[in-house]
């Protein structure tokens, strides 16, 4: 366990719905995806943007609402604006965190999620953060 509530999520977490994640292996969504993937978390697949039945090999979900099992972890890649109701329907689905994105920030939503109990950040890489917790010494 560290210090930073975000990140023990991250690393207990074994299912996470990735917000925003479609068949566009350029997009960053994708990249990030694949590599938690690899890493052995079960991803779900929220597109957005783009309809998909299936990416990286797993079934994809309309929203949140839709995935029929427990999420540990919501890593959401929308535009700040739109991030309100993906956290709403995190805080719905009883997920355990709710992760934006590098970039992507919504105080109001982040406070939402805090008050309802969710471990919540924004404006980090979950790549980027597991890389960090992966590395050696730092554990």
């Amino acid at each position: 366990m560290s210090n930073d509530p975000a990140l023990d999520a991250l690393l207990g977490a074994k299912t996470i719905a990735v917000v925003g994640l479609d068949t566009r292996t350029f997009r960053p969504a994708y990249e990030v995806a694949a590599y938690l993937q690899s890493q052995g978390y079960r991803i779900i697949p929220v597109p957005v943007q783009q309809p998909a039945d299936e990416v990286l090999g797993e079934q994809a979900y309309a929203s949140l609402r839709d995935i029929p099992e427990h999420v540990d972890l919501v890593d959401v890649f929308v535009r700040p604006d739109h991030t309100g109701p993906f956290v709403d329907d995190a805080i719905a689905i009883g997920a355990g965190a709710v992760w934006l994105q590098l970039g992507i920030r919504n105080e109001a939503a982040i406070e939402r999620a805090l008050g309802a109990g969710l471990v919540a950040t924004q404006d980090r890489c979950t790549k980027v953060e597991h890389q960090r917790a992966q590395a050696p010494g730092l554990h």
